[in-house]
């Protein structure tokens, strides 16, 4: 595995220490075998601790508030999946709306947003958005703003670097 990922076997068994949602099956001999999910959250964790230059303890973070699913698909360049995680956290104080269809079916889910026609988070701007000056909290909708540049801003940067 430490090959597969070009680090040294004593980095991984670090990262087992800082990282509890690394959870190898151990065997004799001490023998770790990893799980694929184990493989891509390694992925994930090395992809923002060496190439993004985050710490330790803002890869924890990112953890603790959007969970091992979207760390792995950070390393992945995979858009859709994060978008979908942080769309589900957003979502998880509030039920799913039950809607009853004239024929009698029952309709389970959400209207999709409209598409908001920008390209990167540029362009078409958001008028509706509101950014509030001088509280001591962000608000939700501060928030998912902000989480929007930052997703915008990795976007580019896997952009740039396939350029490179």
């Amino acid at each position: 595995m430490a090959d597969e990922l070009n680090l040294p076997q004593h980095v991984l068994r670090f990262w087992e220490t800082r990282f509890p949602q690394i959870k190898p099956m151990k065997r004799g001999g001490g023998r770790r075998y990893y799980r694929p999910d184990d493989i891509d959250l390694l992925k994930g964790i090395r992809h923002l601790l060496y190439d993004h230059g985050y710490t330790i303890k803002g890869v924890q973070k990112l953890l603790k508030t959007n969970g091992n699913r979207f760390v792995a698909a950070i390393a992945s360049g995979d858009l859709a999946t994060m978008e979908a995680i942080m769309a589900a956290s957003g979502e998880k104080e509030v039920a799913e709306p039950r809607v009853v269809d004239p024929d009698g079916d029952e309709v389970v889910g959400r209207p999709k947003a409209r598409p908001s026609g920008r390209f990167f988070g540029f362009g078409g701007g958001n008028s509706d958005a509101e950014i509030s000056v001088g509280k001591s909290s962000i608000g939700k909708d501060d928030q998912a703003l902000l989480q929007e540049a930052l997703f915008d801003l990795l976007e580019c940067k896997r952009l740039l670097d396939q350029v490179r």
